[in-house]
């Protein structure tokens, strides 16, 4: 475990999103800095119409603050999915995953360590299939937080919805030399209890079925990761 994150001391925010379904920008609004008069927010997307998307939920009736207030703060970029930028020193690339409306998963390389960000993916298994686009951004990570949000019975019965089954996450790190899975993006209907099952289940998968080395882990509010 790191020290707990501190904001930037010069206020300049990067925030990096996958995709503008409404649980992933709704809390954009909340987000103290906003309205931090000091404050800059960059937000970096492949969609080049973001900012349309984003901007339409902080309006009446649905929010008491106008965008137009606040828009003065924020720059929007558009990035292209393949072609790797810079923030900083930190390289940072994207790639087109499975998911009703596209999805992004992220790769962050830092002093040689690599983070992925990778919600809302429908896997399959046949690794072969898979385009250089992904297999560059997923090959290798030190650490991954992968969409796993379904039992495979689950999975079977909502088959296109855009999420996976925790044991394709297992063979999927497999197969990208992953070091250790956080499983992501969690099904609202399951309970603590549950959720546990599933992460000694995928353990138990990792270690007899695929027979990997890969460090299965739950994304649990609050943590941190030291790479």
């Amino acid at each position: 475990m790191s020290k707990k994150a501190q904001p930037p001391e010069n206020k300049h925010y990067s925030i990096l999103f996958s995709h503008s379904h409404w649980d992933h920008i709704q809390g954009f609004p909340f987000f103290d800095p906003l309205y931090d008069p000091k404050a800059k927010i960059d937000i970096y997307s492949p969609f080049p119409d973001f900012e349309k998307y984003f901007s339409k939920q902080i309006r009446a009736p649905y929010f008491p603050v106008e965008f137009d207030s606040v828009k003065n703060k924020v720059r929007f970029i558009t990035i292209q999915a393949g072609k790797e930028f810079n923030i900083g020193n930190t390289k940072i690339n994207c790639c087109k995953m499975s998911h009703p409306g596209d999805s992004y998963a992220y790769s962050i390389v830092d002093d040689g360590k690599k983070f992925v960000y990778a919600t809302d993916v429908e896997l399959y298994l046949d690794s072969d299939n898979y385009e250089n686009e992904v297999r560059n951004i997923f090959k290798g990570a030190n650490v991954a937080a992968l969409d796993s949000q379904y039992t495979m019975k689950e999975a079977i019965e909502k088959i296109k919805w855009g999420h996976s089954p925790f044991s394709y996450a297992v063979d999927f790190a497999a197969q990208m030399e992953i070091s250790k899975i956080f499983l992501f993006h969690h099904e609202p209907e399951h309970d603590d209890k549950k959720l546990d099952s599933i992460l000694q289940a995928a353990r138990w998968y990792a270690k007899f079925i695929v027979q990997s080395a890969v460090k299965v882990n739950l994304a649990i509010e609050g943590t941190e990761i030291e790479l």
